[in-house]
């Protein structure tokens, strides 16, 4: 494992993990709320049979000040920064999960050269719904106001509908203390970010790669819907349902999840 340095298009430092293995090349954009490191377990299977690299996104890089100029469209040109970057060696799997699958949705309709294909999981797209909506304002006064606690039960309850009862508890657990504590604000920012893409997909109708849509059997509600609408208009997309699943089989079955992404590896880089 060695880390990869890669200057992007506003002459901002990129780093990303890359785990070698030998073969076709996966390029990993995490979720948000986490690292990298969420997919340490998909990433070992996955070096049986590919390259794989992790981008680090910039937001949640250690140390990062997140400027209120960030956009969906700079997490695209971050994407397509690494991706060139690797694209010398052949043409790269895209893989992207959560929010980190709109990045990969949005740097491939902004330049699929790099690409062979994409596998977006639970990309939450704004489609027919915002993501969060007008509880985004009231998560940002919350953590503008010192209280990223607050700020994350926000964000929490708009965006899984979970009784409150269930997030308090949520909320309580050591672990998600750890994750509010360093990543807070860019949960927030992407949140905003999301939205601000708007309403609706047609635009992904030009995106003429081949799509994987994977969506966990139990994975919110609303995400079944935008995967579905993404379904509607891309040209050569497949949906796959993670039987068992939520909106973490990175962690719960790297197995299967690993088992999809190599499936949809056959079909873009063919054999």
């Amino acid at each position: 494992m060695t880390e990869l340095r890669v200057l992007a298009p506003d002459g901002v430092p990129l780093t990303a993990v890359d785990d070698g293995g030998s073969g076709p090349t996966v390029l990993v954009v995490h979720p948000g709320g986490r690292g990298p490191e969420s997919w340490d377990g998909v990433a070992r299977l996955l070096t049986d049979g590919f390259r794989v690299v992790r981008i680090r996104r910039r937001i949640y890089a250690p140390g990062v000040r997140i400027g209120r100029g960030h956009s969906m469209a700079v997490e695209a040109a971050d994407v397509l920064a690494v991706a060139e970057s690797l694209a010398a060696d052949g043409p790269v799997l895209l893989v992207g999960h959560s929010s980190g699958a709109v990045a990969a949705l949005e740097a491939a309709l902004r330049d699929p050269s790099p690409f062979a294909g994409v596998v977006a999981y639970d990309p939450p797209i704004p489609t027919r719904s915002l993501l969060v909506g007008e509880a985004g304002p009231r998560a940002r006064a919350a953590l503008d106001a010192g209280d990223p606690t607050e700020a994350i039960r926000i964000h929490s309850r708009a965006i899984t509908g979970m009784p409150a009862e269930a997030v308090e508890q949520m909320l309580k657990d050591p672990r998600v203390q750890a994750l509010i504590a360093t990543h807070a604000e860019a949960q927030i920012v992407e949140d905003e970010i999301i939205d601000a893409l708007g309403l609706g997909v047609d635009r992904y109708g030009a995106l003429g790669l081949p799509v994987t849509l994977l969506q966990g059997e139990q994975s919110f509600p609303h995400l079944h819907e935008r995967v579905a609408d993404l379904a509607a208009v891309l040209p050569d997309a497949r949906v796959v349902t993670l039987a068992g699943q939520g909106h973490g089989a990175n962690a719960t079955a790297p197995e299967a999840l690993t088992e999809e992404i190599r499936r949809a590896a056959k079909g873009a880089f063919g054999g």
